[in-house]
């Protein structure tokens, strides 16, 4: 299936790094008192700006003017240690033969260590898209359409893979095919969004959407 082109976010859809990542606030902020389960579900999928200003709400105080800098070493620490694939993501992945790539709302860095440590690099190559490049967040659909052109595909011959409601809406705005990836499938999600529980049912769904 050379003809499409299907685009993956990262962060809940191909690594397992929701947990890690709202537990590295936890691990530096004694006052949130949240469990990480339900942070990890208010925070899927935004912008860390904007995460960082409901942390300060949520703790009545301001973040040190370094903390984004902790943050970020707590989560590779994290990273290194304990990031795992999602189940079924590798398989799928092998099995694949359309064009692929990321994008994420993640800084490059981030992006690329998770890659590495999974042993998903070698599947995307420099394929590799972040907001942080180009200004534009989820659920904008700057990212998804910059991706798009990079990767020289049109708009109807993309797909995108997502876990987040952020990034449902983003794909929809750019007028992609949507494929939500949710361990345990919700009750409601747009119509346009075809939903699966395992990464493993993926490549069907594709070649059924782009016969």
């Amino acid at each position: 299936m050379t003809d499409i082109c299907i685009i993956f976010d990262l962060d809940g859809t191909l690594v397992d790094s929701e947990t890690l990542c709202n537990q590295a606030f936890i691990d530096l902020l004694p006052a949130l008192r949240d469990p990480v389960e339900i942070l990890a579900e208010r925070y899927r999928g935004k912008k860390l700006a904007s995460i960082f200003i409901d942390i300060e709400k949520r703790i009545g105080a301001k973040l040190p003017s370094d903390f984004e800098k902790q943050y970020r070493q707590r989560v590779s620490e994290l990273f290194e240690s304990d990031l795992k694939p999602i189940p079924g993501a590798i398989s799928m992945l092998e099995q694949s033969n359309y064009a692929k790539c990321i994008a994420s709302s993640g800084p490059p860095a981030k992006i690329r260590q998770a890659l590495e440590i999974t042993g998903l690099a070698q599947y995307f190559g420099n394929n590799i898209f972040s907001s942080y490049d180009i200004g534009s967040w989820k659920p904008e659909p700057g990212l998804f359409l910059h991706a798009a052109k990079a990767m020289g595909f049109s708009l109807h011959q993309c797909g995108v893979v997502e876990d987040s409601d952020v990034g449902i809406e983003a794909a929809i705005a750019a007028q992609m095919r949507v494929f939500q990836y949710c361990r345990e499938i919700p009750k409601t999600s747009p119509m346009a969004v075809t939903r699966i529980s395992d990464l493993c049912q993926l490549n069907a769904h594709i070649k059924r959407t782009w016969p």
